[in-house]
């Protein structure tokens, strides 16, 4: 087992321990946690905006990476929590994951002066 099969897998036990099973889930349970995860990756986010010194105007600000780490990884987990909710494992985000990569140097290949949403339509 690679790592990020072994993160999947941690996630899913610790999804599990904490009341949610992301197998079988009806469309309307998928709907429910792809929310609940998106809002609680909102809050992660304002967490790491918050360990910038973003205030312009506040001199006492100091840059806290090691906090900066912990919300990136706090994002990884509920990231991986939304792709269980949607049917994927590690290697069905790893394969989207290089599809999309591939789809967006050619979008800077060629400028990417247009819009092109049939692009990723094969991802």
């Amino acid at each position: 087992m690679d790592k990020f099969d072994e993160i999947f897998a941690q996630q899913d036990t610790l999804n599990k321990r904490i009341g949610v099973n992301t197998d079988n889930m009806t469309e309307e349970e998928k709907a429910k946690w792809v929310l609940n995860y998106t809002r609680a990756m909102q809050q992660e986010m304002a967490e790491l905006i918050d360990s910038v010194p973003w205030k312009w105007w506040a001199k006492y600000q100091e840059f806290d990476e090691q906090n900066a780490k912990v919300e990136v990884v706090d994002l990884f987990h509920f990231l991986i929590s939304i792709a269980q909710v949607l049917g994927m494992s590690a290697d069905d985000v790893y394969a989207a994951y290089c599809k999309k990569n591939e789809v967006n140097h050619k979008r800077q290949d060629s400028g990417y002066t247009e819009k092109d949403e049939a692009d990723s339509r094969h991802i």
